[in-house]
């Protein structure tokens, strides 16, 4: 019996091709996943981080105040002070 194994592949526009060679048997079963191409990801991913800075926009504004260690007046004990 054999484990399953996930294998990295293309579709050339006519059949499934494996990127690396595997052996398999006939009549192996077989699941197929389709991923969306990297480019339809990467314009997702960049319109998520679009709406992330321009909510971040909405709350700073360009010019807040910079705070500095000397304008705290009770430090948070639970703080994680890091260098």
């Amino acid at each position: 019996m054999m484990h399953a194994v996930s294998l990295q592949a293309h579709f050339d526009g006519q059949q499934i091709l494996l990127d690396e060679p595997f052996e398999l048997e006939s009549d192996t079963k077989l699941i197929v996943t389709v991923l969306s191409k990297q480019k339809k990801m990467d314009e997702e991913r960049e319109g998520w981080l679009l709406l992330s800075r321009k909510g971040l926009e909405k709350a700073y504004d360009n010019e807040e105040v910079e705070y500095t260690l000397d304008m705290i007046k009770r430090a948070n004990p639970d703080y994680d002070k890091r260098s």
